[in-house]
């Protein structure tokens, strides 16, 4: 029925796009959105109060806490750039997105990914330089480096994901343009085209391959050379304290990078399975991480925990 009010006259800008959501489940739409709405207020409360404490408290100012503040503002953005518009068609039935507009949430949606991504290997290093570099810590991590390792993080992701708005704005659509999703993606917006699309598929794995995977590589070596490290430590009780320390990041990259690897593969070579199954999968690696880090650093960091204790009960 969307499908039918798009009309097919052929044209370079497309002026809009309708954004579909769940295929065959749009009966189900307001329930759905349910779940979804109550774990974006989550995301926006935990992420929200961990900024609070941190910037509030002068003793959190220290390259842990300060990287922990830039990976909540990356998952404050991640998750609000898709979920205020599909609770719009779930419940709304906002289905239409002008084509500038799309392609605005497409750039910040692989933007903000990337420069997650790049946060967690800065985290990583982090911890590298905290427990096989301790003497050198304070003097390497310090107010101006973590300022330098924010910025190049945010301008890597847009050097890497600029392109995409350059190779969509060279592709004609000249027929549909219902995108069977509820946000828009590069490769989602790409296959409505009536043209060749292999550039957008090649820089597409390109970048994903190159930036994410690389990243992936990265901290996968630092925590090596961590784990080198720790098992050198004289007693058991240092190793333990030295774990500890890493416990919640390794948490935190295992529930950022599982969900996206799984819904990336699937997407492109899982062809047997459901279009609402990759929808679904979609969204959930775009919000589980931002409703779940808040939890892991809160249960697992001492001094998070601490406050957030002393925060409540001032409260009452």
């Amino acid at each position: 029925m969307l499908s039918a009010s798009v009309s097919n006259d052929t044209t370079f800008h497309p002026s809009a796009f309708i954004l579909l959501g769940i295929p065959g489940m749009q009966e189900q739409h307001v329930w759905i959105a349910i779940p979804f709405c109550s774990m974006y207020i989550l995301a926006l409360v935990g992420n929200g109060t961990i900024l609070y404490i941190i910037t509030t408290d002068r003793a959190l100012h220290q390259p842990m806490y300060l990287f922990l503040c830039l990976l909540s503002i990356t998952d404050l953005v991640l998750c609000s750039t898709t979920l205020p518009k599909m609770l719009a068609i779930f419940w709304l039935r906002s289905h239409i997105i002008s084509y500038h507009g799309c392609l605005t949430q497409m750039f910040f949606v692989h933007a903000v990914f990337a420069t997650e991504s790049a946060v967690l290997l800065a985290m990583a290093f982090d911890r590298y330089v905290a427990i096989c570099r301790p003497l050198h810590y304070t003097s390497i991590l310090n107010a101006t480096m973590i300022g330098r390792i924010g910025l190049v993080c945010v301008i890597r992701s847009l050097l890497f994901v600029f392109p995409f708005v350059i190779l969509i704005e060279r592709l004609p659509f000249c027929g549909h343009r219902v995108i069977p999703h509820t946000y828009c993606e590069h490769m989602g917006i790409a296959k409505l085209a009536c043209a060749s699309i292999n550039p957008n598929s090649v820089y597409g794995l390109t970048v994903a391959l190159s930036v994410t995977g690389m990243d992936v590589i990265l901290i996968a070596t630092s925590y090596i050379m961590i784990l080198q490290t720790v098992l050198r430590l004289p007693s058991k009780d240092a190793q333990f304290r030295a774990f500890s320390t890493c416990g919640a990041h390794i948490c935190v990259i295992l529930i950022f990078y599982i969900p996206a690897f799984f819904s990336f593969f699937t997407h492109r070579f899982g062809h047997q399975v459901s279009p609402r199954v990759h929808i679904v999968l979609a969204n959930l690696y775009l919000l589980v991480p931002p409703v779940l880090n808040p939890l892991v650093y809160g249960i697992n960091t001492k001094q998070i925990r601490l406050r957030i204790c002393n925060f409540s009960m001032v409260r009452r």
